[in-house]
């Protein structure tokens, strides 16, 4: 039934030509393609999702800094439990010198900001880059929220004289939340960026990689945060 050159397990070929059969392909294809189509059907990895949709959404490019900047940010969360280990007692205390109001304030305004990416990623895969800008400028407006929220808090430690040579605490502190800080920054640069060009009707149905890329890269600035709100503020 199949060409020499493919070498499936049974069930493989079971599981491939049921989807082919369900997919309607004709009776008539020649031995090649219906081999093709089944290789295919075989491994999720070479057909687009059930909704057409392919995946990762956006650009190849972008997952590949994506991938990037998460293993730098793992690095800095090993390194700040590592060293939270070995001085828990300081840790614990100057932990409690934070706003957890104010760092539940930002987590609100990035879980609203993804939301509306989201909305905004489903307008313009209907052809609806009105809408699509109005939903990303939302995004970006949550941005600024979480950018005003983040800098009083900054100015509070400032003023009172807390520095990256405070204590090792302080030191990841405002490290690891100023890193974040500056993706945000970027992350909003981008989202401005795509709602400039969806608000000049520069997507459509067909086309909208942009704003899937553009959304991608906000999805991981919310990751980011959402692990690092709980490890900094919260976790004793």
């Amino acid at each position: 039934m199949f060409d020499a050159g493919l070498h499936w397990p049974a069930k493989q070929q079971t599981v491939g030509l049921a989807f082919c059969l369900r997919s309607g392909v004709p009776e008539e294809m020649s031995r090649s393609d219906k081999a093709s189509a089944v290789a295919i059907a075989a491994d999720p990895a070479r057909r687009p999702a059930a909704d057409g949709v392919p995946y990762p959404p956006g650009d190849l490019a972008i997952w590949i800094f994506i991938l990037a900047e998460l293993l730098v940010f793992a690095i800095f969360f090993a390194a700040y439990a590592f060293a939270r280990l070995s001085n828990t007692e300081l840790f614990d205390h100057y932990q409690t010198t934070l706003d957890r109001d104010a760092a539940l304030i930002n987590t609100l305004a990035l879980l609203t900001s993804s939301y509306f990416v989201i909305r905004g990623v489903v307008a313009a895969r209907e052809g609806h880059n009105r809408h699509c800008a109005r939903w990303i400028w939302g995004a970006v407006a949550m941005g600024g929220v979480f950018l005003l929220v983040k800098t009083a808090e900054y100015a509070h430690h400032l003023a009172a004289g807390v520095s990256l040579s405070t204590n090792q605490f302080y030191m990841f502190y405002l490290s690891l939340t100023f890193f974040h800080y500056l993706h945000v920054i970027l992350g909003m640069l981008i989202l401005a960026a795509v709602a400039l060009k969806a608000g000049r009707g520069g997507y459509s149905a067909a086309d909208h990689v942009g704003v899937e890329t553009g959304a991608s890269y906000w999805h991981m600035v919310d990751l980011v945060w959402l692990i690092l709100f709980p490890l900094v503020y919260v976790m004793r």
